[in-house]
């Protein structure tokens, strides 16, 4: 019932930055708990950050914790995640997945019901 779609995924050389960006339609956006997944080649899908449904609680991968934010305008539908200080080890496609009727912050992919096609985010060294 939302279509999720992905943006801002690019080159990028190390020590630099990106935004990443989610745009939803369909229900109303401050009805999910969101987050960002990724996932590199031979790699299992991997919780990067999550957020309610408010934006007032987040979660944060020990691996990203410091260097990433997630952050979400529910008047524009749109949740972000403005990478900075990117290693090699950051690369991988980055998803945006949504779980309906959570207020709280979801940890377990298993309990989002939509998902983005996914952006490529590629760190050079």
């Amino acid at each position: 019932q939302v279509q999720l779609v992905e943006s801002g995924g690019g080159l990028v050389q190390a020590g630099g930055s990106l935004r990443l960006s989610c745009a939803a339609s369909g229900r109303p956006f401050d009805a999910y708990a969101m987050a960002w997944f990724r996932q590199a080649p031979g790699k299992r899908r991997e919780l990067v950050a999550a957020i309610n449904w408010s934006g007032s609680s987040t979660y944060y991968a020990d691996s990203v914790k410091g260097r990433f934010t997630i952050s979400r305008d529910n008047a524009k539908n749109t949740m972000y995640l403005q990478m900075n200080s990117l290693k090699p080890e950051d690369m991988a496609v980055y998803y945006c997945a949504a779980s309906f009727a959570r207020t709280v912050v979801v940890y377990n992919y298993w309990e989002y019901n939509y998902w983005g096609q996914g952006t490529q985010v590629t760190v050079s060294s």
